[in-house]
């Protein structure tokens, strides 16, 4: 086991005491389940291999390969500070280390956006599915009203799952992923059955006549596919020995989900070829050719829309940490800085966070936007989040190992790579550009972290002691009987 070489700073004396976060409960396994439960495999599996298909065709799966060693260079860059530092903070008290308080804060704010954005626009998937599978049960489920009814359910639920408990969070996003990818595993291995000697497809693997732009344009896909993998560095106090099982989690939940979408996206296009293209939901499309009976339609339908609901869980407990740490910090209002007595998470938070995004959710679909529509948008919004996330802890990572003459020729190559990657998603996310709204999406984000550059900058010259103090609360400094 490698551990910290550095002591956790001493807590503030004016920071608030409170029940603290529960120590040291979260098996590996459960530290794996928040990583993929962020990521939503089956979301991603359900329509993403579609849209790179459009301009990689069968490079498709050298999408998908380029897009999670890119992740995996992020992942090793975040699992050097994992290896050595535990937090509830997430890349917010990562980035501390290496660019200081400015730095830290950029990436926390950055890392917020992403979290939220993420939680609330997979509340709009979850309730386009659950509103399809109860449809598909009989349930005459049609309407805004029904749809606005699902947000509130669904949101409320994933509020109170994570108010409850870091466990019961983490183990009901599991138990979702698991059912969920099972079911579409089960689909995609007997359709490759089905296909009999054809499901061997050669020219997926000779790359002849592949548009190199078009596997480009398909990897910043496939990367976006990934967001939120490394979520389970921010329960570095809930995990039991975290510098082993944090960074393991993260480097283990890339590979997996990785392997993953590169046997999804083979499969999809094996079985149903150039009509992949055109298809508006690739797995239905696949049930239906192979002759799956009438039944399985609602019980796949319920399957992605599990994973979207986990995925609104995990972002949600990122979010609760982060404030927390800050709140501790006194970046935000210290009553942030407190956790449930009995419970033992950040409930101030949450209480916030969750009822923001289903008020969200109602106001998209009460002025009629489709559920799908908003899972797109928000998502949107909540990516850019990550990817400036992502970027600085590699830069972090770089000056961190220099500053500590740690080597570091591999960090230079994966932060090269991450940074480099990062912009590529972002500047392909701008240019051309996009049709309206995703148009002013860009423009909403930055407007966002101007705002938050303007609290810093109040920070900064009112309460100079708290800027000096961010990112410096790890889990050795967090009171608490948890």
């Amino acid at each position: 086991m490698t551990s910290p070489t550095t002591k956790a700073p001493a807590a503030r004396a004016d920071a608030p005491v409170d029940a603290g976060l529960r120590h040291g409960v979260m098996s590996g396994p459960e530290l794996a389940a928040q990583a993929i439960a962020n990521i939503a495999p089956s979301a991603v599996i359900a329509f993403t291999a579609a849209a790179i298909y459009l301009g990689a065709g069968n490079g498709t799966v050298l999408s998908f390969v380029l897009a999670t060693l890119v992740i995996l260079a992020v992942g090793y860059c975040v699992a050097v500070f994992a290896k050595r530092h535990a937090s509830a903070g997430s890349l917010y008290t990562y980035v501390a280390k290496g660019l200081g308080p400015f730095g830290a804060y950029l990436a926390g704010v950055a890392l917020l956006v992403g979290c939220w954005g993420i939680a609330a626009g997979s509340l709009g998937g979850a309730v386009s599915y659950m509103n399809q599978f109860l449809v598909l049960m009989g349930v005459p489920a049609e309407g805004v009203g029904w749809q606005i009814a699902l947000a509130i359910v669904l949101g409320g639920l994933a509020t109170l799952f994570t108010i409850r408990g870091i466990r019961l969070s983490a183990r009901v996003s599991l138990v979702l992923e698991l059912v969920s990818v099972a079911i579409i595993l089960v689909l995609l291995v007997l359709a490759l059955v089905w296909a009999g000697p054809a499901a061997w497809d050669p020219a997926q693997f000779s790359f002849e006549g592949v548009p190199l732009q078009g596997v480009a344009a398909g990897m910043v896909l496939g990367i976006l596919g990934f967001v939120g993998f490394s979520s389970a560095d921010a329960l570095g106090r809930e995990a039991k020995n975290p510098y082993t099982a944090i960074p393991r989690a993260i480097m283990w939940s890339a590979v997996t989900v990785g392997v993953l979408y590169v046997f999804a996206a083979y499969t999809q296009i094996a079985v149903l070829g150039e009509g992949l293209a055109t298809s508006a939901s690739p797995l239905e499309d696949i049930a239906t050719k192979i002759g799956m009976p009438g039944w399985f339609a609602p019980i796949l339908t319920f399957g992605v829309g599990a994973s979207f609901f986990a995925v609104v869980v995990a972002p949600l407990n990122v979010v609760g940490r982060i404030i927390y740490v800050m709140g501790k910090e006194g970046v935000v209002a210290e009553r942030f800085g407190r956790t449930h007595e009995r419970h033992l998470t950040p409930h101030r938070v949450l209480l916030v966070a969750g009822p923001a995004a289903i008020a969200l959710d109602i106001v998209l679909l009460a002025i009629g936007v489709h559920p799908m529509d908003i899972v797109v948008w928000v998502d949107t919004y909540g990516t850019y989040g990550y990817m400036v996330a992502y970027a600085l802890v590699a830069i972090a990572c770089v000056v961190y190992t220099r500053r500590e003459k740690m080597r570091n020729g591999l960090v230079w190559v994966c932060a090269t790579v991450a940074v480099v990657a990062m912009a590529y998603v972002f500047f392909a996310n701008v240019v051309p550009v996009p049709a309206w709204p995703l148009n002013i999406i860009p423009y909403l984000f930055l407007i966002t972290m101007i705002a938050a550059l303007a609290w810093y900058q109040y920070l900064a010259k009112r309460r100079p002691e708290v800027i000096r103090n961010i990112g410096n609360t790890e889990t050795d400094a967090l009171e608490g009987v948890g």
